[in-house]
């Protein structure tokens, strides 16, 4: 198929965001399943909260405590090694991801042909907050996620720069405008252009509608897997 039949998808995230990452996990496996052009667009979660007026729903005790076994139960349907940090509240607020999400940003800014660098960062970043229980913030840290990401070290410091350089800073202020500008509450968000039309999904539970408006079949969290179980 022509790639201009292809419909263009736009997925903006935070690595803060846990139920970003499920999101993230399955629209990279639908991405070579369905007719899509999907675009990764990191942005930063703290400004969409901002922004909408939004409060986290970890703020709410029973809200929290449901997230807390949603998360689990989440994990294992959609086949993502996920797991809460030690003190989710320090990770999420008082740590907060400004500078991972600074740093994907600066990684998209120059990576040339495709995303696979931002996908494969994107993936260590969570694998450290919201599976392994390590730090984001640090440059040490970043540069971890990004040797591990295939990044070539070489560029690594370079990269670290930039992400500190106003150009970025207003990168990631513009995706995140973006977001809000399509009615971003929350991530993760969905964007899928049809017939000229943006329709916003918001939330990792909104694949089947999603797939309705695109004119695709819903699989299931694993495409590829075969729906059989005998």
């Amino acid at each position: 198929m022509a790639m201009s039949s292809r419909k263009v998808v736009e997925l903006f995230y935070d690595v803060v965001s846990p139920y970003s990452w499920l999101g993230f996990e399955i629209m990279c496996r639908y991405r070579n399943v369905w007719n899509i052009d999907l675009r990764l667009r990191p942005a930063f979660l703290g400004g969409i909260m901002q922004g909408s007026g939004n409060k986290p729903p970890g703020l709410v005790p029973n809200k929290f405590l449901y997230m807390t076994k949603d998360l689990n139960r989440l994990a294992q349907y959609f086949d993502v090694p996920l797991q809460a940090p030690s003190d989710p509240f320090e990770a999420m607020f008082q740590k907060g991801s400004l500078s991972a999400m600074r740093f994907v940003a600066a990684v998209q800014e120059r990576e040339k042909d495709g995303d696979k660098q931002v996908e494969q960062l994107s993936r260590e970043l969570w694998r450290r907050i919201w599976s392994q229980d390590k730090d984001i913030t640090e440059s040490a840290s970043l540069s971890e996620a990004a040797v591990k990401a295939g990044l070539p070290a070489s560029e690594i410091e370079e990269l670290l720069k930039l992400s500190t350089s106003k150009q970025i800073k207003d990168k990631l202020k513009s995706t995140t405008q973006e977001a809000l500008d399509h009615g971003a509450f929350g991530f993760p968000l969905v964007v899928c252009h049809v017939n000229g039309k943006a329709e916003m999904f918001f939330g990792s539970d909104r694949f089947e509608l999603m797939a309705h408006c695109i004119g695709e079949n819903w699989m299931g969290p694993q495409p590829g897997k075969s729906s059989a179980k005998l």
